[in-house]
This record gives C-alpha cells, sequence and structure tokens, in this order.
C-alpha cells in the first residue's frame, strides 16, 4: 500500500511539474517579443523555420528559440504556412501573434504614384528609382520592353494607366507594367463600349491617342469634355488641331520649356499645327476622365481655346473672337 502512494504521489508530481512546465511554455509563445520599435523582418525565400528562428533570436527579436521549436512539434501546421517576403514586426506582439504574422498575406507593400498626362519615359524612370522593386527592364529599349510584355507591335506610350500602384519587395518592374497596361486595356475598352455616335474616331487607339491630347492640354476637370469636343468638331471639319502640346512631344529633348514660331512650322510626325488629323501615338498617358472625355465631347460651337494663365481656358467659337483671345490673354502677357 506504501508503494501505491509512493507511486501515486510521484506520479502527481510528474503531472504538476509536466503541466508546470506546458504553462511555462505557453506563457514564453504569449509574451511580447523583444522589440522596442516596429521592425521590418525579410523572410529568406527557401528559409526553413529552423533558420528563420536562428536569425530572429540572432538580431534579439525573440530571447530564445526553444519554446518555438517545441511548437513546431506539436503544431506543426502553426508554422508550415511561413511565407518568403518582408514583415512588420511591432512592440507588444506576442511569440504566436508573430508566428501568425510570418504565416500571413500581410507583407510589407510599398506606393510607386505614376501621374497623370506622364509619358512612357518618365514612368521609366519612376520605375528605376522605386526602391524594393527588382529592375528588368533598365537595359531594355523602349521596343524591348513591348516584347517581353507580349506586345511587340505596339507603341508604349499611352499603353499604360497612371494610377497608384502597391508593389512587395522582389516584385519585379515588368509585373508592376504588366498590371498599368492590363488596367489601361480594360479601362479604354469599357469607354470606347460607352462611345457616343458619330465621332470621328474608328479605334479605341484613336480614342486613347485623343484623351492623351486632352490629358496634356487641360488639369481642370469640367473643362475635358469641352476641350474634347474642340477638338471632335475640328476633325469633322477637317481642321489641323493646332495643339501645343503635340509640338512639345516632336520636340523630344530639344524642348527647353519655351516654343518659337519655328517649332510650329518644324515638321515632326506629331506637329498637329503641320500634320493633319491625330498623331500617330499617344503624347502621354491619360487618365479615366480624359478617356471618357474623349469619347463623349461637350455639345457646342467652339472650334479654338487659349489658356488664360490660371490652368483654364477660353473657348471661342469664330476666330476673330480666338485672335482677340489670343491678345488679351498671350500677347499682353
Amino acid at each position: 500500500m506504501r508503494v501505491v502512494k509512493i507511486l501515486l504521489g510521484g506520479a502527481a508530481l510528474v503531472g504538476v511539474a509536466a503541466f508546470g512546465a506546458y504553462q511555462y511554455w505557453q506563457s514564453r509563445l504569449a509574451a511580447p517579443i523583444a522589440l522596442e520599435a516596429p521592425t521590418i523582418y525579410e523572410v529568406p525565400r527557401g528559409a526553413g523555420f529552423q533558420q528563420i528562428l536562428g536569425e530572429l533570436e540572432s538580431q534579439g527579436i525573440i530571447e530564445a528559440a526553444w519554446p518555438y521549436r517545441v511548437l513546431a512539434k506539436l503544431s506543426p501546421e502553426a508554422v508550415n504556412g511561413l511565407r518568403s517576403g518582408e514583415f512588420e514586426l511591432t512592440p507588444g506582439m506576442s511569440g504566436r501573434e508573430m508566428v501568425a504574422r510570418l504565416s500571413s498575406d500581410n507583407i510589407v507593400t510599398y506606393r510607386l504614384t505614376i501621374p497623370e498626362g506622364w509619358t512612357f519615359a518618365q514612368m521609366r524612370r519612376a520605375l528605376a528609382e522605386a526602391p524594393k522593386l527588382e529592375h528588368r527592364t533598365q537595359d531594355m529599349s523602349d521596343a524591348e520592353v513591348m516584347a517581353a510584355l507580349g506586345h511587340e507591335d505596339e507603341h508604349p506610350e499611352g499603353r499604360f494607366f497612371p494610377d497608384t500602384y502597391r508593389y512587395h519587395k522582389g516584385m519585379t518592374d515588368l509585373a508592376l507594367l504588366e498590371r498599368a497596361y492590363a488596367r489601361m486595356d480594360n479601362m479604354l475598352r469599357d469607354a470606347w463600349a460607352g462611345r457616343s455616335g458619330d465621332l470621328p474616331l474608328e479605334t479605341p487607339y484613336e480614342a486613347l491617342i485623343l484623351a492623351s491630347l486632352i490629358e496634356r492640354e487641360t488639369g481642370v476637370p469640367n473643362e475635358r469634355r469641352r476641350i474634347a469636343g474642340v477638338f471632335v468638331r475640328r476633325l469633322e471639319r477637317g481642321m489641323r488641331l493646332q495643339t501645343d502640346p503635340t509640338v512639345i512631344y516632336g520636340m523630344g529633348e530639344d524642348y527647353d520649356g519655351n516654343i518659337t514660331r519655328d517649332d510650329l512650322r518644324r515638321e515632326t510626325p506629331y506637329n498637329t499645327y503641320v500634320i493633319d488629323g491625330l498623331p500617330p501615338t499617344p503624347i502621354a498617358m491619360p487618365g479615366e476622365a480624359s478617356l471618357e472625355a474623349a469619347v463623349d465631347p461637350a455639345s457646342g460651337d467652339a472650334l479654338y481655346f487659349v489658356s488664360r494663365g490660371d490652368g483654364s481656358h477660353y473657348f471661342s467659337s469664330t476666330l476673330a473672337e480666338h485672335n482677340a483671345a489670343v491678345r488679351r490673354y498671350i500677347l499682353n502677357r
């Protein structure tokens, strides 16, 4: 009988010790990780859990690796979902929360803003300067970039939608370009499907070209459809568009901020003071409002407009009125 009591007592002690050890292990996982400020921790591609634990311990993010090794043994499903990428670890986060964060889709992302009216060259410079992005296109020509995207016969200008894009470390510039291309393709398709009747435009690409002219002419929202109306009426009447942004685009790097009379007469494929109709390609990346204006221009009789100098324009229906507006807003200034 005494032996039985001793055995039972020993078993009880073992049980108490085991329970105490279990509670201590749980408390270590529930305790805050050793951080005083938010920290970006990157899980390397292909890294195993033991490697990650060693790095977390060496960086002082966790005080000891053993509680997590026990977790991997007792609950392997808790650590099997770890993924590569950058994750933000914050003070006060428990060990369990840290493991859950490293197994989540909550990867650190970065923002790249491509403004409306930018050219493809400006977009490429922004991509080249974007941190954490994997740069694969830096040594490619524009034609090579389009070929890499699967659009080797297309001119890149205007083909990418201006917007703010989020990306994570390791994402390639080609992947971001693919997103921007697909977004513009969808936006243009939707705009073209809702176009007004009797437009002097035969294809969605012509609408894209016209939208780029509208984008470069004004940033005033309520003017876009009015400017579109002027361009459409001029196209319908066989009048040249005579829009300065096409002159600037055709000048390329020769443009120094000023346009002279000689520049207006310079023969380039884009100079709408010289060529008839639309230029051969877009001259910038239009936003949604300019796409919609291009396919739904405002009605009216205006055939001319001139900048007032404050971002807005004065619209005229006759050449005499337009010349008076030029004298008032341009020559006098």
